[in-house]
């Protein structure tokens, strides 16, 4: 999936155009305070090409789920003020980017600022993939960029229908990097191509499962979907989470996969998810009736650290544990340090966004791998092989 991104668009006169760039803004906010500004910062490279070369920049953005009405708790206001102290210079702010005023204030800007629409999803259009609300839209622009990876599985007015009307439609810096690492990734690894899942359940991940088999050398196997890998093993699980609806899949799973499929030596157990709680470290074949797997033990970090930094090419989606309450939160942070020391190696090594974008940032890692995804959910789809619609309508290089 070959796209046009910004370096097509080098040396053509964008000094005054109207740069109509779609970002991933939906960040975390507390007391009208931005308490993780990664995706804000992730836009930068692109935001600060089109304003060093004269455009003025209006962007676009969801925030949470305001169901189509306007909520002040869903307000982009607090979001601009933080993208004011990142970029160094003001952003003006656009109440309603419907407004007959909204693109009076684009036509004012001078060249090089940089404006910030309120959130996308306070039209009921939006999510439909509107026609009227994208022409609203595109009336900001003179030509569209899309730079929010994240928000390209859906097709929604703001990302797919306006890239159809505004022209050239082009991926931004961030967009590319997605998709030249995950397509990358998924086309031509070097090798070897460790890839390592985790998470909660099998069902969110059967289709990655199902895509990456056939191209990776090892798929390693941590978090709950683990425990349902054993339970298809014929293994006590103890209370441990599992679909047990599940279980034939996952059996059918490993026998396809042969020994591609690796799944933890060892776990970490205890009778209640809690930070104090007694625990222990187990074979994966002998976790107790009535304690519950919640992590990967010291062996199976061991293992799969060994594996990932003898790879190529690593890549990393899910948890290996309960990774919100430690100690339980070892294997996840042991995959982190092995993804760092793989990079050192020269391996390209990909974090697909989600709790392994946030235990990668939490260690101190994040620019010690390749590439951090910002896109969970698109990351997916993407890995899935997918048609990303807000990827799809832009214009092919």
């Amino acid at each position: 999936m070959t796209k046009r991104g910004l370096s097509s668009l080098e040396g053509q006169p964008l000094e005054g155009l109207r740069a109509l760039v779609r970002v991933d803004f939906n960040v975390p906010l507390k007391d009208g305070r931005v308490t993780d500004a990664m995706r804000i910062r992730a836009a930068l490279p692109t935001i600060e090409w089109l304003s060093q070369r004269g455009a003025r920049v209006v962007l676009l953005s969801h925030l949470g789920r305001p169901g189509g009405a306007r909520a002040d708790k869903y307000s982009l206001r607090p979001v601009a003020g933080e993208l004011e102290r990142l970029l160094g210079k003001p952003v003006a702010f656009i109440e309603d980017p419907t407004s007959p005023d909204a693109e009076r204030q684009t036509r004012l800007l001078k060249r090089g600022e940089v404006a910030l629409a309120e959130n996308t999803r306070f039209h009921a259009g939006e999510e439909k993939n509107d026609l009227d609300l994208a022409k609203a839209f595109a009336r900001l622009g003179d030509l569209y960029v899309n730079d929010a990876f994240g928000s390209s599985h859906r097709a929604h007015s703001s990302t797919e229908a306006v890239a159809r009307l505004l022209k050239p439609a082009v991926a931004g810096r961030l967009m590319a990097r997605e998709l030249e690492y995950l397509g990358s990734a998924l086309a031509t690894p070097r090798r070897p191509f460790v890839a390592v899942l985790g998470g909660a359940k099998v069902s969110d991940k059967i289709e990655v499962v199902n895509a990456l088999l056939p191209n990776v050398d090892e798929l390693l196997i941590g978090g709950a979907m683990a425990c349902t890998f054993l339970l298809a093993r014929g293994w006590e699980v103890g209370h441990s989470l599992v679909e047990r609806d599940k279980v034939g899949l996952a059996k059918t799973l490993l026998e396809r996969a042969g020994r591609k499929l690796v799944l933890p030596s060892g776990m970490v157990v205890a009778r209640v998810l809690t930070a104090d709680a007694e625990s222990r470290a187990v074979p994966a074949d002998q976790i107790p009736p009535a304690w519950a797997a919640y992590d990967i033990d010291d062996a199976a970090q061991l293992d799969f650290a060994t594996r990932i930094r003898n790879a190529q090419t690593v890549l990393w989606n899910g948890p290996m544990g309960v990774f919100e309450t430690p100690p339980f939160d070892r294997g996840t942070l042991a995959v982190a340090q092995a993804l760092a020391d793989a990079t050192k190696r020269g391996a390209t090594t990909i974090v697909g966004g989600g709790d392994s974008a946030a235990a990668v940032a939490e260690a101190g890692l994040e620019s010690q791998v390749t590439h951090v995804s910002t896109g969970g959910g698109a990351s997916l789809e993407f890995l899935e092989g997918k048609t990303l619609p807000g990827v799809a309508a832009l214009d092919d290089l």
